[in-house]
């Protein structure tokens, strides 16, 4: 199951071989001589290996790290599911963010170590060069550039999410890093197509599922990715929903080997992932050691609890009372959102509680109880899960509903699917008298949604954004004055402004 944890490892061995797995300035290539490129099969492990590393959890520069320095964090605060009364989660769950604002910018990039995320993109740009340059065989170079492709494909997926076009430097302005040359952001085409091509590269070159190792990339990987993709873009084009239609009956097919898990909750407690649990699309291994950890529960039990092995956290995320109240009573998804807790001397803590840590909302604690968190400095052994087979028929029910010429027999279907993700968390079907037009259906459509991912990748704030519901539900849960339509898109960090010399412009709405 902690296979993959061996090759992160190694990875920090094999960077001593190449300045470009270590910092974030590309190599000079003005002299190149063979000792520039990898000249083994191990050589290109550890350069590829260097481009997982930044998709890991880690809380100094792992961009899915559960903390307030990852995606989820930042990205479901900004919906009703998390919110807070201090930090990044308030700044978040009110959208009172600006180009100032570094707990938002920082994953764009700033100065400072360790930098941010867009430079972490030229890493594979210049990576790709050197396995191209490399004398491996060609099928070692698809595979490995596969791999990398895929990498670059999601960091800039994510990043393109929060901020929209980004810089992206061609190899020719990587390989000479002494000449300055200010760069534009991509145009929103010039982007989308920049992540397909990657994405449409590793489909066709990864490995299939059950030939791909626990916490590698495979081709059902690279498929989700393309249905977040094409989801994500279908505000522009909605005859974008044929292809992921097209895509998630694809991976529904047998050879995936994809399916729901019985137990949702089991899901997320110890020894419920790794490769037996065939509902994993891609995971992170995590560790007590690391290299990636899952700190979420340190993050989120409250500063006085002590129940079930677990001893107090920080304290410094919470769930909304609006979210937990959308829960249908034995849904069981809200398993470990928690509504009461025995706090270090024994009382039973309530909402109700004087000076309740649960005032704002219940405990999102989303992983099962892991004992051995507080003997570790705060690490679960707990894997980090981004990507699930539920997430293919929530996906493939909306395309039903609302691709071109969607008609009744088509939302039927879409119903059948949600159904079954709402069967397995213990809940009755949904009549189709609930859900018999667009509208209806993408109300219920959020709230499965949101009910199902919680606390997982945060890709529900663009589910919001996608149907126009986002600045709405901002208003309507936090009642915050700094809600506006602008607010889809974070803004970009001033340094990046900065050091574009006028090339860079900021997002629209952020006064500059």
């Amino acid at each position: 199951m902690k296979n993959f944890k061996t090759y992160i490892v190694g990875l920090f061995v094999g960077c001593g071989l190449y300045m470009s797995c270590v910092d974030l300035d590309p190599i000079d290539y003005s002299e190149i001589n063979p000792s520039n490129f990898p000249q083994t099969e191990e050589d290109l492990q550890a350069l590829v290996l260097s481009c997982y590393y930044p998709l890991r959890g880690n809380w100094w520069d792992g961009i899915y790290t559960p903390s307030e320095r990852g995606v989820m964090f930042i990205l479901d605060a900004t919906t009703e599911i998390l919110t807070h009364t201090w930090g990044p989660a308030l700044i978040c769950s009110e959208l009172n963010f600006f180009p100032e604002t570094t707990d938002v910018t920082w994953f764009y990039y700033k100065r400072e170590d360790p930098q941010g995320y867009a430079n972490k993109i030229s890493r594979s740009t210049l990576t790709l060069d050197q396995i191209e340059r490399s004398n491996v065989p060609d099928k070692l170079k698809q595979q490995y550039g596969a791999e990398v492709r895929c990498a670059r494909a999601m960091l800039s997926y994510i990043l393109f999410d929060m901020y929209g076009p980004l810089v992206i430097a061609p190899l020719e302005v990587l390989s000479n890093p002494l000449n300055e040359e200010p760069l534009p952001r991509l145009s929103h085409e010039e982007m989308v197509q920049f992540i397909e091509e990657d994405l449409l590269y590793a489909e066709e070159h990864l490995p299939m599922p059950n030939a791909a190792e626990y916490g590698k990339f495979s081709k059902g990987l690279a498929k989700m990715l393309l249905i977040r993709l094409y989801l994500h873009e279908t505000v522009k084009d909605k005859a974008l929903y044929n292809k992921v239609e097209e895509l998630a009956r694809e991976l529904m097919d047998a050879k995936y080997g994809y399916q729901l898990m019985d137990n949702y909750a089991r899901m997320f407690e110890l020894g419920g992932q790794g490769s037996g649990n065939k509902e994993i699309i891609w995971a992170i291994p995590c560790s007590y050691e690391g290299p990636s950890v899952n700190q979420w529960h340190l993050m989120a039990l409250p500063t006085n609890f002590e129940q079930n092995g677990m001893n107090p956290g920080w304290g410094a995320i919470s769930s909304t009372w609006w979210f937990y109240d959308t829960f249908e009573s034995g849904d069981v998804r809200r398993t470990y959102l928690l509504s009461e807790y025995t706090d270090v001397s024994g009382e039973t803590v309530t909402r109700d509680t004087p000076s309740s840590p649960l005032g704002l909302g219940p405990i999102p604690m989303k992983f099962g109880y892991d004992p051995e968190v507080s003997a570790s400095g705060g690490a679960s052994a707990i894997d980090i899960i981004i990507y699930r087979y539920a997430d293919v028929l929530l996906s493939l029910a909306e395309a039903l509903v609302m691709k071109p010429g969607a008609d009744r027999g088509s939302m039927e279907e879409a119903l059948r699917y949600v159904n079954q993700v709402r069967n397995r968390a213990g809940l009755n079907d949904l009549p189709f008298s609930e859900v018999d037009s667009q509208e209806k259906f993408v109300d219920r459509l959020l709230t499965e949604r949101s009910h199902e991912f919680w606390c997982e990748n945060g890709q529900y704030r663009a589910d919001l954004i996608r149907h126009d519901k986002f600045i709405e539900r901002a208003i309507e849960v936090s009642q915050t004055p700094y809600a506006n339509k602008y607010k889809e898109l974070f803004p970009l960090p001033l340094s990046v402004i900065n050091d574009g010399k006028g090339e860079v412009k900021q997002n629209p709405g952020y006064g500059m």
